[in-house]
């Protein structure tokens, strides 16, 4: 028996929603990257993006647990000499919740083409609204992401 290689002509992608209320980010960005990869399906290759696309609402609602709010630092640079930029995760939280979401799910991502890929089909908002209900997308439940 010969081994199945996936063509780019026969991914079929479905939509889900996630409703990141009350969850653990890092809990659920585990389970969005592993939609975001394909690594759910049968079909999951490597080197191919077999993976569906994914919803994210009430980013807003996301809940760190510990003292992450307060301790863990996202950090940037401009390129310059002395272009380092840090801020605490709560402060990017409550400032842009999306981008802190997108950013948690792009860190779990492979860091080439394909993870560039991959991160197209993530769409994060920060209320409960999304502009996708054309695409029918299925809730994804997501029992172990609860906090506790």
């Amino acid at each position: 028996m010969r081994t199945y290689a996936p063509k780019a002509s026969e991914i079929e992608r479905d939509w889900f929603v996630v409703d990141a209320e009350g969850m653990v980010l890092g809990r659920m960005a585990t389970e969005v990257a592993k939609i975001l990869r394909g690594k759910h399906k049968p079909t999951f290759a490597p080197y191919i993006d077999v993976g569906d696309h994914v919803v994210v609402v009430n980013a807003d609602k996301v809940v760190l647990t510990g003292n992450k709010a307060t301790q863990k630092l996202v950090h940037r640079h401009s390129g310059y000499p002395g272009g380092l930029r840090s801020e605490s995760y709560g402060d990017l939280l409550a400032r842009r919740p999306a981008d802190a979401v997108r950013r948690t799910i792009r860190g779990m991502l492979p860091r080439n083409r394909l993870g560039r890929a991959q991160l197209r089909k993530l769409k994060v908002y920060a209320g409960p609204d999304h502009p996708h209900a054309a695409q029918q997308p299925q809730a994804l439940p997501l029992p172990d992401a609860q906090a506790r």
